[in-house]
C-alpha cells in the first residue's frame, strides 16, 4: 500500500511546489557558505566578478545540494511513507519514477555546469555529485552509518564547497595548498556538526536500523566526541594560520573556539536537550570562524 502512491498514472506529472520541496532551499545555506568562503580566500577580486559569483553559488546551492536531496528523498520514500506521509514522494505530489529521474538530470545538469566554470570545478563537482549518490543509494548507503554518513556530508558541504569558491574565482585553476589544508579541516570539524544534528532523529534511526553515533555511542558519547572533533579542527587551523604568520586571524579564530568551548561545556550537562540550542549558537560561531580563516588565506600560494 505504501508504494501504491508511486505508481505513475497516465498524464500526471510533479507539481511546481512539490519539486521545489524536493530541492530542501533550507538545506543550501552551508554550502553557499562554504563557497563564499573560497571566493574570498582566493584573493580575486570577487566583485570585479559578479555573474561568475552567482554562477558558482547556484552550482553548490540548487543544483549541487538541490540533487543529493533529491536523491536522498527517492531512496528514502519508503521510510518517508512511514515517517512523513506527506512528502512529496509518498504522498504522490511527485508520482512514479519522476523523482529519479530529476534526480538523475539534476546531477547531469550539475556536472554540465561546473563543466563551463573550469577544470577543478568539474572535479569538486564531480566527487559532490558521486558522494550524493554513495551516501543515499544501495550498496554503499553510507547514511546508515554515522562515520561514514557524516563524513560524506561534511566534505560535500563544507570541502568540496569551499573549494569550488576558490577554483571558480581563479578561472577554475587549483586552489593552492593553504586553502586546501584549511578546507579539509573544517571538514573535519562538520562530522561533529553533522552528529549533534543526529540527536533529533535518534528514535526514528533506532527503528530503522541507521546506526547514527548518537545510536552507536547514547547521547553524552557521542556529544563528547563531536565537540572533540569541532575542537580538533579548528585547533588545527589556528596552527597553521600561526605558521603562516597570521597571527591576528589565528587570534580571532581562538577567540570564537573559546566562546565555542564555553557553549560546548553547557552542552554536555544535558546534550539531547541542549543540542538544538548549541547548533544555534556553537554552529554560528563556527562559521565566523571559517569566514575569518578565509580572509587570512587572501592571496596565499604555498
Amino acid at each position: 500500500m505504501q508504494r501504491a502512491t508511486l505508481i505513475l498514472r497516465s498524464g500526471q506529472y510533479p507539481d511546481a511546489l512539490a519539486l521545489l520541496q524536493l530541492l530542501k532551499p533550507i538545506t543550501w545555506f552551508p554550502p553557499m557558505w562554504a563557497f563564499t568562503c573560497g571566493a574570498v580566500s582566493s584573493g580575486a577580486p570577487i566583485l570585479e566578478q559578479p555573474l561568475t559569483l552567482i554562477l558558482g553559488i547556484l552550482l553548490v546551492g540548487p543544483l549541487v545540494c538541490g540533487a543529493s536531496q533529491i536523491v536522498n528523498d527517492w531512496f528514502d520514500r519508503d521510510v518517508d511513507a512511514i515517517n512523513e506521509p506527506d512528502r512529496p514522494i509518498p504522498s504522490g505530489r511527485v508520482p512514479g519514477s519522476w523523482a529519479l529521474y530529476i534526480a538523475v538530470i539534476w546531477s547531469l545538469l550539475s556536472l554540465a555546469w561546473s563543466a563551463l566554470l573550469g577544470t577543478w570545478v568539474l572535479i569538486a563537482t564531480v566527487a559532490g555529485i558521486i558522494l550524493a549518490w554513495i551516501y543515499s543509494a544501495p550498496p554503499l548507503r553510507l547514511k546508515m552509518n554515522g562515520w561514514s554518513g557524516n563524513a560524506a556530508v561534511g566534505i560535500s558541504y563544507e570541502g568540496l564547497a569551499w573549494v569550488t569558491g576558490c577554483a571558480v574565482l581563479l578561472g577554475g585553476e587549483m586552489p593552492s595548498y593553504p586553502v586546501l589544508i584549511v578546507a579539509g579541516l573544517y571538514s573535519v570539524g562538520a562530522h561533529g556538526i553533522m552528529t549533534l544534528n543526529d540527536f533529533k532523529s535518534m528514535d526514528g534511526d533506532l527503528a530503522l536500523g541507521i546506526k547514527s553515533l548518537p545510536v552507536q555511542l547514547g547521547y553524552r558519547r557521542s556529544a563528547v566526541l563531536a565537540c572533540q572533533i569541532m575542537f580538533l579542527a579548528q585547533a588545527g587551523v589556528i596552527l597553521f594560520l600561526l605558521l603562516w604568520n597570521h597571527y591576528a586571524h589565528a587570534l580571532l579564530v581562538s577567540s570564537v573556539l573559546t566562546l565555542q568551548v564555553l557553549a560546548m561545556l553547557k552542552l554536555l550537562r544535558d546534550p539531547r536537550g541542549l543540542a538544538p540550542w548549541y547548533n544555534a549558537t556553537g554552529v554560528t560561531l563556527y562559521v565566523i570562524g571559517m569566514m575569518i580563516s578565509a580572509m587570512a588565506l587572501r592571496g596565499m600560494t604555498l
